[in-house]
């Protein structure tokens, strides 16, 4: 798959999808990538040196000589993050490795609009070991022949300057239009349910399970993969755990499981317990990669196997924000949920039992609403100035 291509024509056909009516009202552009997907580009011309490193793709072969240099439990010890990924292609030793840069999708994304290479923002530098909370990367991380590739980092939602004058001409945009750092996807779809406060959370509940909480502390623990994206002063604790909607899927149709999902009576404790996981291993909230799915035993009716499922994924979610509050992070107040889960408002009803807090469906879920809104947040700063 020609990645690179692929995203390129995706950006510029989003941008044809404005209006023309709309296109020349934008004072700001802003947009979210996945998290640890890694471009090395050419850094005197932008030319990219190798396949994108994908946000899932592992590099194992990096990983002692990153566990050797960062702190225990760091962000970065894990196979794919973005700094294993950099070690990885840094030991391949390209010629001119010196001249590279390293940019993040949605970096490598923003710079075809602004034209500024080496700009990233604090969110999506996280996993390449940037220090959020010091505004720096760490010294044992600059002390590495490979530091010179690290982007500059600024907050999200800050204008990285204008709109390129060929795009401004190209697609109708105004001339004072600005382009703002972006953010992951995780994060943006976060600031989409616009949880503004400390205790406010939202529960993800895609094809897996993914907690965020607005906490006034920061927390990071490897062991359960848990780390801290920061928000302005707050920071966002978040987890992910292996259950959720791709388990359901396994066992259900979209059919079934809205039919079925009519005859439960949230308000009643089902009293089946399972650990629904579609294979062995599980990270958050509990650490074990031996950990095996647990689905027995299936009682004849399939409304109960069903409820019984919804439950234990809720008590999954429950540890994981009791785990969250047990590693330092403000307690939950109130959750809001996103992903194809959030459907289900008699999920939602079981779930606002177990967890003994309110729950609601997010009204905003989409990504693409809280990256706008970071493009908002740097219209308003650069209005300012």
């Amino acid at each position: 798959m020609d990645w690179v291509s692929s995203w390129k024509a995706t950006l510029f056909s989003l941008l044809e999808d404005i209006p023309a009516t709309v296109r020349s009202l934008v004072s700001s552009i802003s947009l979210d990538g996945t998290s640890a997907t890694t471009f090395i580009l050419n850094s005197e011309n932008g030319e990219v040196l190798c396949q994108p490193f994908l946000y899932n793709q592992s590099c194992p072969d990096a990983l002692p000589e990153v566990k050797s240099i960062a702190p225990e439990n760091h962000t970065v010890c894990s196979g794919s993050s973005t700094l294993c990924k950099l070690v990885s292609w840094w030991n391949t030793e390209v010629p001119n490795r010196e001249s590279a840069v390293l940019l993040h999708q949605a970096d490598w994304l923003l710079w075809l609009l602004h034209g500024r290479l080496g700009v990233s923002d604090y969110n999506n530098a996280l996993k390449v070991g940037y220090d959020p909370e010091s505004e720096s990367y760490p010294s044992w991380l600059l002390s590495q022949p490979y530091s010179q590739l690290l982007p500059m980092v600024q907050a999200p939602g800050t204008s990285t300057g204008l709109l390129k004058e060929s795009l401004r001409r190209q697609f109708g945009f105004p001339d004072d239009c600005i382009v703002c750092t972006g953010t992951t996807d995780s994060i943006a779809a976060f600031l989409a349910a616009r949880a503004t406060e400390p205790g406010k959370a939202v529960t993800s509940l895609g094809s897996t399970l993914a907690i965020k909480l607005l906490s006034t502390k920061r927390v990071d623990d490897a062991r359960y993969g848990v780390y801290s994206h920061r928000l302005d002063d707050k920071w966002l604790v978040g987890g992910a755990s292996n259950t959720g909607g791709a388990v359901l899927r396994q066992l259900f149709s979209d059919e079934q499981l809205e039919r079925l999902s009519q005859e439960i009576n949230p308000m009643v404790a089902s009293s089946l317990d399972y650990y629904p996981l579609q294979s062995s291993g599980e990270r958050f909230p509990i650490a074990d990669p031996n950990l095996a799915p647990r689905l027995l035993p299936r009682p004849e009716s399939n409304v109960e196997y069903l409820h019984g499922i919804f439950e234990s994924i809720a008590r999954i979610e429950g540890k994981g924000y009791k785990l969250l509050k047990e590693l330092g992070a403000t307690e939950a107040e109130e959750v809001f949920t996103a992903g194809g889960g959030a459907k289900n408002d008699k999920w939602i009803r079981i779930r606002q039992r177990v967890l003994g807090l309110p729950v609601k469906k997010a009204v905003h879920t989409e990504a693409s609403y809280g990256a706008s809104l970071l493009a908002l947040k740097g219209a308003k700063q650069n209005s300012n100035l």
